[in-house]
């Protein structure tokens, strides 16, 4: 573990960093599950709501064991953005390869979120 990372459970902050780690773990959640399901446009709202949730208090949480948690997540928001984006002109043309690569993308982003629920649960640092 790295030295300069500070353990700060018990205080009003690490209570308020937690919180906000699983609102943004539930809205992404939710984004994964919504993406297999075609029209759900909620996704992308939930998406941003996520990411400018992580993007702001990102500065919060830093020294601690849960700002790994708000790198995990903005950089799960950005990739699965990205993935969405590129692979969604196969729903206009081709709606089984559309909702083929939307189940891979949400599978891998439904982990991430499982995986990072799952460390701060425990309490510690996601890792890459």
């Amino acid at each position: 573990m790295n030295e300069d990372i500070i353990d700060v459970d018990g205080d009003a902050r690490a209570e308020s960093l937690k919180t906000i780690g699983w609102v943004s773990y539930l809205l992404h959640l939710a984004v994964a599950i919504a993406a297999v399901v075609p029209g759900a446009q909620p996704s992308a709202a939930l998406l941003i709501v996520a990411l400018v949730i992580d993007l702001v208090k990102k500065s919060d949480a830093a020294g601690t064991w849960q700002a790994s948690h708000f790198s995990w997540r903005i950089r799960s928001v950005v990739w699965a953005g990205v993935l969405y984006v590129v692979t969604a002109p196969l729903w206009f043309f081709f709606i089984l390869p559309g909702w083929i690569a939307w189940g891979l993308i949400s599978l891998w982003f439904l982990y991430r979120i499982v995986r990072g629920m799952v460390s701060m649960n425990e309490g510690r640092a996601v890792h890459a």
